[in-house]
C-alpha cells in the first residue's frame, strides 16, 4: 500500500489473512480497516460499527456502476448496518450483505475469484 491519507493498491487482491488489527494481501501487511473495491484496496479509517454512517460508503457510492454486492465486515461478530445507509446503497442498486469481517473476508476471496461485481468494506479485527 502507498504511503499518505489516501493508501491505495491497484487492483482487486486475495486477503490471505486478517486479524492483529490488519489484513495481509498480496505480499504486504496492512493495519487498519480495509476497503476492496473495483479500483483497488484502500485503507479505510473505521474501527467499529456504530461509525458506519453514509460518509464512511461514499467511495462505494461512487463506483457503484461496477459492484453488485457489497460485504460489509462489521468486526468480529455480526452487527447491523444502519437502515438509511443500507436504503442509500440499494439506490445506487448495490445488495449489502453485512457480516462477521473473517466471513466478509473469506466471501471476497471467492467472489473474486469467481470474476464476481464484488467490493468489501472491511472493519479490522484483533
Amino acid at each position: 500500500m502507498s504511503n499518505g491519507d489516501e493508501r491505495h493498491l491497484p487492483g482487486r487482491h486475495l486477503i490471505d489473512a486478517y486479524g492483529g488489527g490488519g489484513f495481509r494481501l498480496a505480499g504486504l501487511s496492512h493495519r487498519g480497516s480495509l476497503l476492496g473495491l473495483p479500483s483497488g484496496m484502500w485503507a479505510w479509517p473505521y474501527r467499529e460499527p456504530l461509525q458506519l454512517t453514509d460518509a464512511a460508503f461514499e467511495r462505494v457510492v461512487s463506483e457503484a456502476a461496477e459492484i453488485d454486492t457489497l460485504l460489509v465486515g462489521t468486526g468480529e461478530d455480526v452487527a447491523p448496518l444502519r437502515r438509511a445507509v443500507r436504503e442509500a446503497l440499494q439506490a445506487h442498486g448495490v445488495v449489502v450483505e453485512a457480516m462477521a469481517t473473517g466471513a466478509a473476508a473469506r466471501t471476497w476471496n471467492v467472489m473474486v475469484g469467481e470474476g464476481r461485481r464484488v467490493a468489501a468494506a472491511l472493519l479490522a479485527v484483533r
